[in-house]
């Protein structure tokens, strides 16, 4: 049996860190420290990237998810006044639904595992100018160009949705409107009262 090597190491250092992040995201109970150990998951998946060569997809992780989506996960969480306790009363209902998807995802990463388990092949080292992101971008834009403007369609018309769902006439909700506001005149906002001055006893 051959010796690890230093990127294998490296590889199961990242791997039980996210391991570790991913199950205690799951299983912690106060929603900001479960979306710490989110970040570091991010973190241990974009070092796992960098170990494959692929630094463009590493970047956009920790910029996106870390930089700004988990940034603004965190003030959601800490503005608004969670009720924990009323969080957790269904939770016994989903419980068998989540615990079957969980084994299936186990289940389906097992065989994957097994199926590459003692394979020590490495990605080839590639050029002092090899840039992955061109490589991507070549690829994206050219063999799945149809596939990506799809995925761009459905996300529009996702968002499209979820406005349309979202936006319902309140009664008591008070609205801006434009033309009351360009067409108002000084004397219906403004009315000087003339009042006599107090006289002194």
């Amino acid at each position: 049996m051959s010796a690890m090597t230093f990127d294998q190491y490296v590889f199961y250092f990242f791997a039980a860190i996210l391991l570790f992040a991913a199950s205690m995201v799951v299983t912690i109970r106060n929603p900001v420290k479960a979306a710490m150990f989110l970040v570091l998951a991010f973190f241990s998946a974009a070092g796992l990237w960098m170990l494959l060569e692929a630094e463009f997809l590493a970047i956009v992780l920790v910029l996106v998810y870390v930089g700004a989506v988990m940034v603004l996960f965190l003030f959601v969480v800490m503005m608004l006044d969670i009720n924990l306790v009323r969080l957790r009363e269904g939770f016994g209902e989903y419980l068998p639904m989540g615990g079957l998807v969980a084994a299936l995802m186990v289940l389906e990463m097992g065989v994957i595992i097994k199926a590459n388990f003692g394979s020590t092949a490495l990605p080839a080292a590639h050029a002092a100018g090899y840039s992955n992101t061109r490589e991507l971008g070549q690829v994206l834009y050219t063999v799945y160009a149809y596939p990506f403007e799809i995925a761009a369609v459905i996300l529009l018309v996702a968002i499209v949705a979820a406005i349309a769902l979202t936006m319902r006439r309140r009664p008591e909700t008070k609205y801006q409107n434009p033309a009351k506001q360009v067409r108002v005149r000084s004397k219906d906002r403004v009315r000087l009262v003339k009042m006599p001055s107090e006289k002194k006893i």
